[in-house]
């Protein structure tokens, strides 16, 4: 078993992490990650009100009883939802974890931990992370280049903003974008960092709760079948190439402002995809890692073979290596 500050904090037995991702983030799948000794999130605003998210808190509760929590994205919007309402349904609920992410959390931030509650807060930059750990929040989840939805504007792969923010940041930390297997957590730990988040490998298993037709086009899929779409709109978002997302660059480079994309792909047309099943219909989030997910296992299974893989990896690849090292500094 992989202990970290990460476990230890929120009370799981591994350090993995089923991120915040809407329309995904249901009972369906984040009891099963609980169940699983993982930290499963809860997406609020995939609730349509406040009140229906305090009855998925409940429902999940009915279907374990591990840690869980539940995420709150804070966007900037003309008409923004009652972010203080889903914000009590969550502290009203019992919650002990939550996620943020977003525009300015400080006030949200502020209310959760002086009721108690563990915040994570998902950053794409070190100079974000800085400032939430300055904000007081308990843990920082740092999204490299590869995630799926919002990467930032920075364009810095995982590989140098995981060892960047571990330089800097003190509180624990998970690593985010592109991680779909042992290989990767063995990664992130060297790097720094006390853990993975996880959002399109959770989406490929067998308990998420969205149409089969999504969970094969990403087992067929390889790690070129992404595009970065509103790249023009300084609001850059990496979803699953499809006929929508390759439409939609297509109006970018002719210019065009996002009124003439809004409808291609606005929230509701995305979930209307994801239950009917048709992959062409909408926008939906993927990252590169696709490109690693060749089949699409139960919540248990996948995590018990990530941990296995990783425990593998740790002890014998590169024990091996350190033992040969040490045999040939013997020998000379």
């Amino acid at each position: 078993m992989i202990k970290t500050r990460f476990t230890e904090l929120f009370g799981v037995d591994h350090p993995i992490a089923q991120g915040g991702m809407m329309w995904v983030g249901k009972a369906e799948l984040v009891a099963p990650v609980a169940n699983a000794g993982a930290l499963g999130f809860l997406t609020a605003l995939t609730q349509p009100t406040p009140e229906a998210l305090t009855k998925e808190i409940a429902r999940t509760r009915d279907m374990t009883d591990k840690p869980f929590g539940v995420n709150l994205t804070i966007l900037p919007s003309i008409n923004p939802p009652p972010y203080a309402e889903y914000r009590a349904a969550i502290i009203e609920s019992g919650v002990k974890i939550v996620e943020t992410a977003g525009y300015k959390p400080q006030e949200h931030v502020d209310d959760f931990r002086s009721h108690g509650i563990k915040v994570i807060h998902k950053c794409t930059a070190v100079r974000h992370a800085l400032s939430a750990e300055r904000m007081g929040v308990d843990a920082i989840s740092i999204d490299g280049f590869e995630c799926a939805g919002h990467p930032g504007e920075d364009d810095v792969p995982g590989l140098i903003l995981i060892p960047s923010a571990a330089n800097v940041v003190k509180v624990p930390m998970l690593a985010s974008g592109g991680f779909a297997d042992g290989r990767g957590l063995a990664a992130a730990l060297a790097l720094g960092a006390d853990g993975i988040n996880m959002g399109t490998r959770f989406c490929a298993t067998q308990e998420a709760p969205i149409h089969e037709n999504f969970k094969k086009a990403m087992v067929e899929a390889d790690e070129r079948s992404t595009d970065i779409i509103f790249r023009t709109y300084k609001n850059s978002a990496r979803v699953a190439r499809n006929a929508i997302s390759q439409e939609v660059i297509r109006l970018e480079r002719e210019g065009r402002p996002f009124e003439d994309v809004a409808h291609l792909v606005k929230g509701a047309r995305g979930l209307e995809g994801l239950m009917n099943g048709d992959t062409d219909h909408g926008v939906w989030s993927a990252g590169p890692v696709i490109g690693l997910i060749r089949d699409i296992p139960n919540v248990k299974d996948l995590v018990e073979t990530i941990i296995e893989d990783a425990e593998v990896l740790i002890r014998e690849r590169l024990g091996n290596m350190l033992d040969a090292l040490s045999a040939r500094s013997v020998a000379a």
